[in-house]
Order: C-alpha cells, then structure tokens, then sequence
C-alpha cells in the first residue's frame, strides 16, 4: 500500500482515523544511524510501523526494527512523542491518519543489515550525509530531538 504524508499542508485530507506508530533512532560505535528507504513512499526514515495487538510499544519498535532492517536492538529511553494534527498520512485505500507515533532510543545488539518488503535500502548514515537524503520533516525533527543535548523527551 502506497501512503502521501502531509505536513503543514492546508491541501491535506482531514484525518479519518489514529493508529499507535513507533520508531526506533539507533546509532553504531561510529556515531551513524540505521536508516531505511521506504517502499509505500520512497523517502528515508529510522525504522518504524504499527503497534500491533499483544505487545508492548517497546515490542513493536524491536520487532519493526528487526523487520525492516535484520537488526536486533534494545530499547533504552524514549526520544519523544508526536501526534502532530498537521502531520496526516494518506493511504491509497482512503484511510487518512493524524500522526501519533512514540520514538525510543535503541541500542544495536546483533544482526546483519538486509532489506524487507518494507525497505528498499537499509544502511548506517552518518550526520553529515543526512542533508543530502529524503526525508520527511516529521522524521528529521525525531533525529534533531534525537541528537541534540540535553536529552529532553520531547512531546506536542
């Protein structure tokens, strides 16, 4: 399934519906973070999806992130929360989402990189290469929350 995410865009389709989203932010001993390249949009993102029933959100970021990625991580802090009403996520079957997504901070236990149906690519970026990436507002305030000191959890 194919989504558009709308930010700050009064052209956006109302919002039909909410669902519960996470994303982990880890980084490598050399500072770079595991990024993916998204089938349903194209752009670059930290892994991430939908918490399912029957697990924790801590859960479904270590299970997103071994699903998109091959990596095995554990979750050590909580970056932040968004549920941005000017952040919506269309999807080609007509379900319009109002953002709500918790961001943890992981660190890397094992695992090789490999891609899924989910991720075209899966790789370590480092800082300086992000700029040259494509990727959505919403995910680059999550690396800025994430990098930037003093570790503040961050919410709207």
């Amino acid at each position: 399934m194919t989504r558009v995410d709308y930010y700050n865009d009064p052209n956006a389709p109302k919002a039909n519906s909410i669902a519960v989203a996470v994303s982990a932010f880890i980084q490598d001993d050399e500072g770079r973070i595991l990024m993916i390249r998204r089938t349903d949009n194209d752009l670059y993102s930290i892994p991430g999806g939908q918490l399912e029933l029957g697990e924790t959100l801590a859960e479904a970021a270590v299970r997103e992130v071994r699903e998109e990625t091959g990596i095995e991580c554990e979750i050590v802090g909580v970056i932040g929360l968004y549920s941005d009403p000017k952040h919506v996520i269309a999807y080609d079957d007509g379900e319009v989402r109002q953002e709500f997504s918790i961001c943890f901070r992981a660190t890397l236990r094992d695992g090789t990189l490999r891609t899924s149906n989910e991720s075209s690519e899966v790789g370590w970026i480092s800082l300086q290469e992000l700029s040259s990436l494509n990727i959505h507002p919403s995910i680059r305030l999550r690396i800025t929350h994430a990098t930037e000191e003093p570790r503040n959890v961050y919410f709207t």
